[in-house]
């Protein structure tokens, strides 16, 4: 009976696995199927092509791509140095009454809605951005700081989880051959979290990247590219949000799709090269 179970146990998680593996390759086969059009229309020059005039029906996808991956560039700069600042105070800095409702409080700003960041972005931020760097506020550095501030309580919760599975004999140890507390977080801690730390820098990237309600109130819908951080700007997301309801084209239509095939795309690009270089330093490491 015991055997049935069993097989019955590892089939069922095995048909989860590949359940989602399926879910993916159909969403994957969706959006292509109906980005066909632009892709047809436009080719490779739809990456390239930094023009995006609905009016014209000329569509290119630069600056949404460069949006993307700057705003999520800066997100990550602000927030992993914060978030692991947080980890360690929480794990071994911290007195014992402040750990629980600290620890409590940075879980719960997980939980807040994105529409709220981007509110309070809207209101907060981006006066301080307007009022510090000029311009109007609304722009790619003040989707960064929002970002951010969202992606923090991720890497800032998951990385303390992972620093406390750190064996307390190996602290002790280090600590009776003469180690300072740095000593210990530097040479103890994070070597043995790191699996840990980088998976939560992973978690981060992939929110960050596709994060939509957010950075729609506070990037601005522009369609172009400008090294200026406090110049309005757009993301693939912000886009598609912004225009999805206006298409009013059977090829407008389709190159919003072929948008989101490209924020899939970059996603999962990102993600399995951070995975691979992880799992290749891990290799050499061990």
């Amino acid at each position: 009976m015991n055997i049935i179970i069993d097989k019955l146990f590892a089939h069922t998680t095995k048909l989860i696995a590949i359940t989602v593996l399926l879910i993916v390759a159909w969403i994957f086969a969706v959006l292509f199927e109906h980005s066909m059009e632009s892709i047809q229309a436009f080719g490779f020059d739809f990456i390239t092509d930094s023009k995006w005039a609905p009016n014209l029906e000329k569509f290119g996808a630069l600056p949404a791509i460069y949006g993307s991956v700057v705003s999520t560039f800066l997100a990550m700069l602000l927030a992993v140095p914060l978030a692991i600042g947080v980890a360690i105070f929480l794990s071994e800095l911290a007195p014992a009454k402040f750990k629980a409702p600290v620890g409590v409080s940075i879980e719960l700003l997980a939980a807040i809605p994105s529409v709220i960041y981007g509110m309070w972005g809207l209101f907060y931020f981006v006066p301080i951005v307007r009022d510090i760097f000029g311009g109007i506020g609304i722009s790619m550095l003040t989707a960064g700081i929002v970002l951010s501030i969202m992606i923090l309580p991720f890497m800032a919760a998951v990385t303390r989880d992972a620093m406390n599975t750190t064996p307390d004999i190996l602290k002790e140890s280090a600590y009776a051959l003469g180690g300072t507390k740095w000593d210990v977080i530097k040479d103890i801690i994070i070597p043995y979290a790191k699996a840990g730390i980088i998976g939560s820098f992973i978690l981060a990237l992939g929110r960050a990247i596709g994060e939509t309600m957010a950075v729609t109130f506070v990037m601005g819908n522009v369609h172009k590219i400008s090294t200026d951080l406090t110049q309005p700007a757009t993301s693939i997301p912000v886009t598609l949000a912004n225009e999805f309801t206006e298409a009013d084209t059977e090829l407008y239509y389709s190159s919003l799709f072929e948008l989101s095939l490209l924020l899939l795309v970059i996603s999962f690009t990102i993600i399995s090269i951070a995975k691979f270089y992880f799992l290749r330093r891990t290799r050499i490491a061990s």
